[in-house]
């Protein structure tokens, strides 16, 4: 496989763990702060609502990198 950036494998690698990496504390840090919230105000609603909204961040997120994905291979 060529590549044309220049860029070496293991830069490379370590690029899409980082994006890995975030995406995955996108998903899971709103539901624990939610979680924290719920404790703290006695409420049962804003873990769930925290976890839907990181779900749903981290989703347009990885639409976004596919998009991006796509568009430098061409």
């Amino acid at each position: 496989m060529v590549r044309d950036s220049g860029v070496s494998p293991i830069g490379e690698a370590m690029v899409w763990v980082s994006r890995i990496m975030a995406i995955g504390m996108t998903m899971f840090l709103p539901g624990l702060a939610g979680n924290w919230l719920d404790a703290r105000l006695g409420t049962s609603f804003l873990g769930l609502l925290g976890i839907a909204a990181g779900l749903g961040v981290a989703f347009l997120w990885l639409t976004q990198l596919k998009g991006a994905a796509g568009r430098s291979k061409r």
